[in-house]
């Protein structure tokens, strides 16, 4: 078939099916997967940070503009139907949904900047797992697609991964790396406090719309907060700023309202996070008569720690016993790390929520280390496995036992850790007699979803009539 000089330097579609000479060549030859994805110093570039959680990535934004980096994040869930253009549709669809917002953005900020736009200057955030997740594939898929457009082809990717527990080597200067990541998992926490206050006062609130407007002037004040604070550690002041937003909060709750059916969420970590990605699926258990925790950013970093800190436990059993000197001295140095980055993460978690719960009662988190004990005291799966599996499994066990009075588990459509939760969960949450729900997402509206929500709630209405917020077992 002829093609025509127009067609060949086209951007690739699924409407052409085309790239140009050019550009298949570099996508043949992965070269531009080795030389445009990775790890950038980010001095004096616009990083680009996508919105997976509201508050959180703002406030991570803030603390990277503390320490000098033009930092954003980018507007979400704009660009679901370029996202959509350019994927198949048998990508997981956080990846529909950051492709389409990492289009969206480039083309807006090109048609705001004209001729002053230049791509050199953007390097957009997109980390990265390995094992079997296909996130850890996104920001390969999305480097062709950027590729394909040649004004976007110099944009860079860069990209933190698992394996060093997301470590933030080189995209710093080397003697601010160590203020920088524990000022990020600062912020991280923080955010995941806010979130937890919201959804404690929310259910509750005197007038309706106060604790979201509350919220988002405190997300406001924390992101000062952070940027003026945040690169020279000052975490008490930082602290005190917080407390006085709690402080603040309580005042929203109107205390004749009783308490309702609390319901716990997990699963995998966009979907449940992505408020419009799982459709407001919080609002929506609100809307029927609960109050909702969902799981936490800040335990999937401590995962992440604690499972290359279980790696190289493993890796240095395996190297005693063949007398391989020089593994066993790597080893010994990696594990320090590991213990050492899961040791101050936890401290600074448990800082923070002890004196934020002594002012309300927001909900505390899971230790890690305890979740592999509940998954081996009954032997429902392993960590040697990996996954979001390892959160969800033992996290929903514990919420039935805390006395959760039913339980959410929010995935993409197809997730392979997250359909593994629910074939293990289902009967165990039946034996317990603890309302349960999967809920999968796509970009679709499924006509049944809300009326599966609402029977879930039904359910959860009667187990907390019968049980309160009691443990089980």
């Amino acid at each position: 078939m002829e093609t025509n000089q127009d067609e060949a330097s086209r951007p690739f579609s699924p409407d052409t099916g085309r790239l140009s000479m050019e550009q298949t060549n570099n996508v043949i030859s992965f070269q531009t997967i080795t030389r445009n994805v990775g790890r950038y110093n980010l001095r004096d570039k616009t990083f680009l940070i996508p919105q997976m959680n509201r508050i959180g990535g703002r406030l991570l934004a803030a603390v990277f503009r503390g320490f000098g980096i033009r930092a954003q994040c980018i507007p979400t869930y704009k660009g679901l139907d370029l996202g959509k253009e350019f994927t198949s549709g048998k990508e997981c669809y956080p990846c529909q949904i950051t492709t389409g917002d990492i289009l969206y953005f480039l083309k807006t900020e090109k048609e705001r900047l004209g001729d002053a736009f230049d791509p050199e200057e953007y390097i957009y955030f997109m980390p990265e797992s390995d094992g079997p997740c296909r996130f850890g594939m996104y920001n390969k898929y999305q480097r062709i697609v950027l590729d394909s457009f040649p004004e976007f082809a110099p944009v860079r990717i860069g990209s933190l991964t698992t394996r060093d527990g997301y470590s933030l080597d080189g995209i710093i200067d080397p003697d601010r790396v160590l203020d920088l990541r524990k000022t990020s998992f600062f912020s991280v926490v923080v955010a995941d406090i806010l979130d937890r206050l919201l959804w404690r006062i929310r259910p509750y609130e005197r007038e309706p719309g106060a604790a979201d407007a509350f919220v988002e002037g405190s997300t406001r004040e924390m992101e000062e907060v952070f940027e003026r604070e945040g690169a020279r550690k000052r975490f008490d002041r930082i602290l005190d700023a917080l407390e006085g937003v709690v402080e603040e909060a309580r005042a929203i709750i109107d205390p004749a309202v009783p308490r309702k059916p609390l319901i716990g969420i997990v699963g995998e970590i966009y979907l449940r996070t992505h408020e419009a990605s799982n459709q407001h699926l919080i609002r929506v258990l609100e809307r029927y008569g609960g109050e909702a925790v969902n799981a936490s950013i800040a335990e999937w970093i401590n995962y992440t720690a604690y499972d290359r800190l279980r790696e190289t436990k493993i890796a240095l059993r395996l190297a005693l016993k063949q007398f391989r000197l020089g593994i066993v001295r790597e080893q010994i140095r990696e594990m320090a790390g590991f213990a050492g980055d899961l040791y101050y993460q936890e401290f600074r978690q448990r800082q923070i929520y002890k004196r934020i719960r002594a002012l309300l009662d927001v909900a505390p988190d899971h230790r890690v280390a305890h979740l592999e004990k509940v998954l081996k005291k009954d032997d429902l799966y392993s960590f040697d496995l990996g996954t979001e599996a390892c959160l969800s499994i033992a996290g929903i066990v514990e919420y039935a036992r805390e006395g959760y009075n039913g339980v959410v588990n929010v995935y993409p459509f197809t997730c392979m850790p997250s359909t593994t939760t629910s074939a293990i969960v289902r009967p165990i949450m039946n034996d317990l007699g603890v309302p349960y729900l999967d809920t999968p997402y796509d970009s679709s509206t499924q006509p049944g979803r809300e009326a599966a929500i609402r029977t879930f709630m039904y359910q959860a209405e009667q187990h907390f009539r019968r049980h309160g917020r009691n443990r089980h077992g």
